[in-house]
């Protein structure tokens, strides 16, 4: 299909053995997706952290009609249903104290890490807000608008760090002038060995302790 023919057209491609799946074998593991879709132009890449949200997200796509969009989640048990406090233009902010230290931007299932996180800073007097963008592609303007309230940025996501959420975020922030700390916490760029989900997300750090970890070093 040519360039031009795919962003006029208006469909929707749903990945759901995206992120790493674990009991599939090595083979199955998605980790590139987000990486390689972000030099789409025009494409929308929705990251549902739940079920609820994939049902929701997934008739936000069908709607749009400006475009191409892709629906992105984890095959696999769905976690429980993780209830915004607030909508921010089209963010869900799943903790908000206000006055926070950090934002953690958390990708499709990462939110509960990144929720996990924030209770073990807020036991050291670290607060930290937690945002689902829900649409990971294009940057929504609204994070620019957070980060400038924080003094640090963490991005959780369970796609490779080079070329992902992490990174666009980072590039978003440059360009506009956004000059605080930003650690992106996502998959390395090596192949992945056979294990459960929970096993990889283990080893690679992709936990609550490991989000918070990423927090106290941006924080300097």
């Amino acid at each position: 299909m040519p360039s031009g023919a795919l962003h006029d057209a208006a469909v929707t491609f749903v990945l759901d053995r995206a992120g790493i799946t674990g009991d599939d074998g090595a083979s199955h593991n998605g980790m590139w997706d987000m990486s390689i879709l972000q030099v789409v132009p025009g494409l929308r890449i929705a990251a549902p952290r739940d079920a609820a949200q994939v049902r929701a997200q997934l008739r936000e796509a069908v709607d749009v009609q400006d475009g191409p969009t892709v629906v992105r989640y984890s095959k696999g048990a769905v976690g429980p249903e993780i209830e915004a406090v607030d909508r921010l233009d089209g963010l869900d902010l799943l903790r908000a104290p206000g006055n926070a230290d950090v934002l953690i931007v958390t990708a499709g299932p990462m939110a509960a890490q990144g929720l996990e996180a924030a209770a073990i800073l807020a036991a050291e007097g670290i607060e930290a807000t937690v945002v689902d963008p829900r649409w990971v592609k294009p940057v929504n303007p609204a994070l620019v608008t957070l980060a400038r309230s924080h003094r640090a940025v963490v991005t959780v996501e369970d796609n490779g760090r080079v070329g992902g959420v992490g990174a666009a975020i980072t590039q978003t922030l440059q360009d506009a002038g956004v000059n605080v700390p930003v650690r992106v916490v996502g998959i390395p760029q090596r192949f992945l060995g056979h294990a459960k989900r929970a096993q990889i997300l283990e080893r690679l750090g992709l936990t609550g302790a490991g989000v918070a970890d990423a927090a106290r070093s941006a924080l300097g």
